[in-house]
């Protein structure tokens, strides 16, 4: 039977800081100890420097696997970043299910909030100037080791060490490692059908939903 529960070892937050060139992120994220609320746009204490890219309603909260950070640790041997959870910037590090388990649309209880599957995260140059490298957006783009973003449909309180557990699962055939090939790592033209039927699928956030039509 495939999991329908992720430990969340973290929860994250942080603020923008100085990041590049007079460009601000918040990006690096640290761990934050006992309860978090959770409200409609995140994490209390979390924040965005650039809202039309980040932040908002479908972008919420960002999940990062920790099941992928071993993989990345034999691409990167020693990299200070993996050596610890938010690397990627996520304000989840979970284990027990990935990209290829979790599906567009999926709830989850988060505490005492509940949590919507709205899309992968698509990377930006920001991963790789963190990093200091310049393959790893191309690698993420690769591999749809993509991360998942999450709206809130209830508010909450949630703290790390405890399961996150799957609610509802209303498109069994839609994994977000799927969607995000067809998005966004150029399997489009492979299979059009499925790209006009992303096209018009509420559940997706609206900035995918545009793609797929203009991919369509």
């Amino acid at each position: 039977m495939a999991a329908c529960s992720m430990t969340v070892d973290a929860l994250l937050t942080g603020m923008p800081v100085p990041f590049r060139d007079g460009e601000h992120s918040a990006i690096a994220k640290r761990p934050v100890s006992g309860a978090v609320r959770i409200g409609w746009l995140g994490l209390e204490g979390d924040g965005v420097a650039d809202s039309v890219h980040h932040g908002g309603w479908d972008k919420a909260i960002h999940l990062y696997p920790q099941d992928h950070y071993g993989w990345w640790r034999e691409r990167k041997p020693g990299h200070p970043l993996l050596a610890k959870p938010g690397a990627f910037g996520e304000n989840i590090a979970s284990r027990g299910m990935t990209e290829e388990d979790i599906c567009l649309g999926d709830r989850f209880a988060l505490g005492g909030a509940v949590v919507e599957v709205s899309h992968g995260r698509q990377p930006c140059w920001k991963i790789d100037h963190r990093f200091g490298a310049r393959d790893v957006m191309a690698t993420i783009v690769r591999t749809a080791r993509c991360g998942i973003y999450f709206r809130v449909l209830r508010e909450g309180e949630a703290e790390a060490g405890t399961q996150m557990e799957l609610l509802e699962r209303p498109l069994p055939q839609w994994p977000i490692a799927r969607v995000f090939r067809l998005l966004i790592g150029g399997g489009h033209k492979g299979d059009p059908d499925a790209v006009r039927a992303l096209a018009d699928m509420p559940v997706l956030a609206e900035a995918w939903r545009e793609r797929a039509r203009k991919l369509a």
